[in-house]
């Protein structure tokens, strides 16, 4: 069988516009090919959260599907299978199904069901769906085709040392006869997942000989990056194609073809954040309806990498940056920040602060008893006048803020409300401090785009005289780890010391961590590119008592 797999971007909530992709793709690919294949919840697009509780909206998606029935009576060689959720029909329950929908020749020939509902992380689909009553096979020509939806095929024993879920749909489709596995996702992001989830998707196949076609989401839905990387594979687990990551992509597939290799040769984990991000920026401004971003350069790393990304997600005449010294500012950060901006070719203003944090010095001077002494107070002043020139460039010119801070500093509370946290999209707010470094020699990989004086100047927030990062927080080289394990790993703080970590500074990190969590709730939209992002993947509660 020939199947043409669509690896699109569809939009959350356009119906019709995800339609007209069906539309483009079924006429273009229609005669050369048997199967069309299209992502999980493609017509909704993924994830469409509380779009699903509106009955309009379900009622605009099976208005849909009927003209998709009627557009496959004009190719009446080509099935077409999309994603999409339909109601049960049952009173009881939550009333929809993540449906997978076979459509061929004006007819609906079938419907499966998603069986397994995954509710952890950035998934909430038990809120929304209800389980599939029974898993069956779809027949159509010769083939017999087992199709499964996303998670379906996530509950493989072999790879996990154990079943996650009671039922393995793979497995009951391989026992009732199937010819051919189909997936239709929604797979977010993360680093080293697609690694992970090539494995699943070959052991299936080479445990049931069984050849195997995956067809993933690719684009940016609100902190979610969907890659793509969508794979067919023969009965052994062998590669017949790869989809490239992080762009759309759409290509037909004879499954009787022979694989090249078992091997897999995953992307440069540094270069796949950096596309990631890329694609995140893109996506949501796009989507979002802003032509142009504003950020504030501040002549350190943090904003030096956000402006790179900026600059490659929407180009160099749609990004403003900004550079807003006050009197603790070296004059050397300045020219760092200018230098930078020339190397993008994007456009550059100065605005300097000091009259104004001076101002307020003197205004609070006598009600705060304000006195020569750069406190915290006027430190988060700084960073405040600084977010409310980027918000007024905002409101009058319609420009989206970029929030540059980084997953170090978001973590144990290095940043300021209604300061440096103001914005609209927070770029690199999953991305730990180490790995900006990273990113910066990935930038730098070619040529020398952020300046070398960036790199190697010791972090700053450069709020009061001689001041450094390390003066509050431990050498990011050793905060970092501990974040991973106490955030990403859940491991306790006996666990992290048992690994040679101080205890005091575990302690002391751990304890930053929890009391931060009211500025995280706070904070704007963060993209999501490592396995635990601060955001809606992790819920822990404010006003709560649960240190150590």
């Amino acid at each position: 069988m020939k199947v043409t797999i669509a690896q699109l971007n569809p939009v959350i909530g356009d119906v019709e516009g995800n339609q007209a992709k069906i539309k483009n793709v079924v006429s273009k690919f229609g005669k050369e090919s048997d199967l069309v294949v299209f992502s999980e919840l493609f017509l909704s697009g993924y994830p469409p959260r509380d779009l699903l509780e509106k009955p309009w909206f379900i009622e605009r998606i099976e208005r849909a599907i009927d003209d998709v029935t009627d557009l496959s009576a004009k190719h009446p060689h080509t099935a077409i299978l999309l994603g999409a959720p339909l109601p049960t029909g049952k009173k009881s329950g939550n009333g929809l199904y993540n449906a997978a929908v076979l459509i061929h020749n004006g007819k609906m020939l079938k419907r499966q069901y998603k069986s397994l509902l995954p509710t952890y992380d950035v998934f909430d689909e038990a809120r929304y769906f209800d389980p599939t009553p029974t898993v069956d096979l779809m027949p159509f020509k010769k083939e017999k085709l087992g199709v499964s939806i996303c998670e379906d095929a996530w509950n493989d024993p072999e790879l996990w040392g154990k079943k996650i879920y009671p039922l393995d749909p793979i497995q009951v489709m391989a026992n009732a006869g199937a010819t051919l596995l189909v997936n239709i996702s929604a797979s977010p992001f993360h680093v080293g997942k697609e690694q992970l989830r090539y494995r699943i998707l070959s052991n299936h196949a080479k445990k049931h000989g069984i050849p195997f076609a995956y067809a993933n989401q690719v684009g940016g839905n609100d902190e979610l990056i969907f890659d793509g990387r969508s794979v067919c594979v023969d009965g052994k687990g062998r590669v017949i194609a790869l989809f490239p990551p992080f762009e759309e992509h759409v290509e037909t597939v004879d499954m009787r073809t022979v694989g090249t290799s078992t091997s897999y040769e995953a992307q440069d984990r540094v270069e796949s954040v950096y596309e990631a991000l890329v694609l995140g920026i893109r996506d949501y401004m796009k989507k979002c309806g802003f032509k142009r971003a504003v950020i504030g350069l501040s002549g350190g790393i943090d904003s030096a990498v956000s402006c790179c990304l900026a600059r490659e997600a929407v180009g160099k005449k749609n990004v403003l940056a900004v550079s807003m010294p006050s009197p603790y500012s070296s004059r050397a950060s300045v020219e760092y920040a200018g230098k930078m901006a020339q190397n993008l070719g994007i456009e550059f203003k100065v605005i300097r602060i000091s009259s104004l944090y001076r101002a307020f010095v003197h205004v609070l001077k006598d009600s705060l008893g304000v006195g020569d002494e750069v406190d915290v107070t006027l430190e988060n002043i700084q960073a405040r006048i600084r977010g409310n020139i980027l918000m007024a460039i905002s409101n009058r010119f319609g420009y989206l803020v970029l929030s540059p801070g980084n997953k170090s500093e978001l973590a144990v509370g290095y940043c300021t409300l209604y300061g440096d946290m103001s914005g609209g999209l927070a770029v690199i707010s999953d991305v730990p401090k180490t790995m900006v470094y990273e990113l910066a020699q990935y930038v730098n990989k070619r040529s020398e785009v952020i300046p070398r004086e960036i790199i190697e100047k010791p972090p700053s927030a450069e709020l009061k005289p001689n001041q450094l990062d390390q003066d509050t927080l431990p050498p990011y080289d050793i905060l970092d780890p501990i974040l991973q394990y106490y955030i990403e790993e859940g491991y306790s703080l006996e666990d992290i010391v048992r690994l040679d970590f101080d205890r005091d500074t575990v302690e002391w990190v751990i304890h930053a961590v929890n009391r931060s969590e009211y500025k995280r709730r706070q904070a704007p939209l963060g993209l999501k590119v490592t396995t635990k992002a601060f955001g809606v993947g992790r819920r822990m509660p404010i006003a709560a008592k649960h240190d150590l």
